[in-house]
């Protein structure tokens, strides 16, 4: 199999990654804005040859193609992969927002090879070197196919979803998304939001700053992501994304005149409609906020306690990504916080600290 993926951030990264990983013997043809970035692809053995432009004749030998850069670039690549594009191609993308690019699909003629494409996964990281093999695991991967795309074309990349051990759903775009702006848009707006709101109202002592842990950190974790793919997502779904920030913005001032009118028992039954549901979520696949995997665990403030912890994972050859010491317990039950790769990982660890007598945490 021959692919083409136009952009290697930490999706394109991953998914070539992944490609290779599955397919050793698969061809796969690059081109990026930054060269350098192609350039350490083909260095890592990520890929094989490096493209000269969007347009470059070599594409037309691809089974798929892959538009990975910002969707705002993917749309206006579009015109210049037509020159190249036969028909046997499949042509995706993995952008979060799907109507504009089905739109200038259909106007450009290329619905017979389109199929939108949007991994549900990724990091507060970006670039090339934030990618991973296995970014896609037991993620839900959502297709939504033009009109005129054959249905063997469709069941290829569905195939081809499954072979990255991802989960994958076909959508009509609309739908797509109206859901995303909900599960995922407003997610960032919201946690951008509410970091500002701290920064504005902290003193110049920053003790706001200084408490923030825990759940506060783990609510505005996305508010790290990338800002430029972050502006062009919130501008291409405005009309979905202000639809939804409308019901929002509403139960927040309902909610803000029970809470101001004493009205504890409206408060109470909010609190727990919200927590009946969420405990209902299946958290058997990731969805568009990566999932974090830590354990919390008690330990004496002592020289030495962190280091013993870490010698029990070491030598069971368990990676750590993250670990620190929490000072604000607020919304935790252990003091020391350990971050994990993968879930897996995470479960090893923590039977391990409780055969060692430690009181550990998982985080959900």
């Amino acid at each position: 199999m021959t692919y083409g993926l136009i952009g290697l951030g930490l999706i394109g990264g991953s998914l070539a990654r992944n490609l290779k990983k599955n397919e050793p013997r698969s061809r796969i043809l690059a081109y990026t804005r930054t060269r350098a970035t192609a350039e350490q692809a083909l260095a890592d053995k990520v890929i094989d040859e490096i493209l000269d432009a969007p347009s470059d004749p070599r594409l037309s030998h691809c089974d798929f193609i892959f538009l990975c850069a910002p969707v705002s670039s993917n749309i206006a690549m579009l015109k210049e992969l037509k020159k190249v594009l036969q028909d046997h191609t499949i042509l995706t993308d993995v952008g979060s927002v799907k109507t504009g690019i089905h739109e200038a699909v259909e106007t450009l003629g290329l619905t017979g090879n389109f199929i939108g494409g949007h991994p549900m996964t990724g990091s507060e990281k970006s670039g090339f070197q934030s990618g991973t093999d296995h970014l896609f695991e037991n993620a839900y991967y959502i297709l939504t196919p033009s009109v005129d795309v054959p249905e063997e074309s469709v069941s290829r990349l569905y195939d081809l979803t499954l072979s990255l051990k991802a989960i994958p759903l076909i959508l009509d775009y609309h739908e797509h998304d109206f859901i995303t702006a909900a599960i995922s848009h407003l997610p960032h707006v919201i946690a951008s939001s509410l970091v500002n709101t701290v920064h504005d109202l902290d003193g110049k002592e920053e003790h706001m700053k200084m408490i923030a842990a825990g759940g506060f950190r783990d609510i505005t974790r996305i508010a790290s992501s990338s800002p430029e793919m972050w502006e062009q997502i919130c501008v291409d779904n405005c009309g979905n994304i202000s639809r939804v920030m409308d019901v929002f913005m509403e139960k927040l001032k309902t909610a803000r005149d029970h809470m101001c009118g004493g009205d504890g028992s409206y408060i109470n039954g909010m609190f727990e409609k919200s927590r009946n549901y969420r405990d209902s979520f299946s958290f058997a696949s990731s969805g568009p906020v990566k999932k974090v995997y830590r354990i919390y665990c008690d330990i004496i403030d002592e020289s030495g306690a962190i280091a013993t912890i870490a010698t029990i994972l070491a030598v069971h050859k368990i990676s750590i990504k993250n670990i620190g010491i929490v000072h604000n317990r607020s919304y935790e039950q252990g003091v020391l916080s350990i971050e994990f790769y993968k879930e897996d990982a995470m479960q090893e660890a923590a039977g391990l600290l409780r055969q060692h007598r430690y009181m550990v945490w998982e985080n959900d």
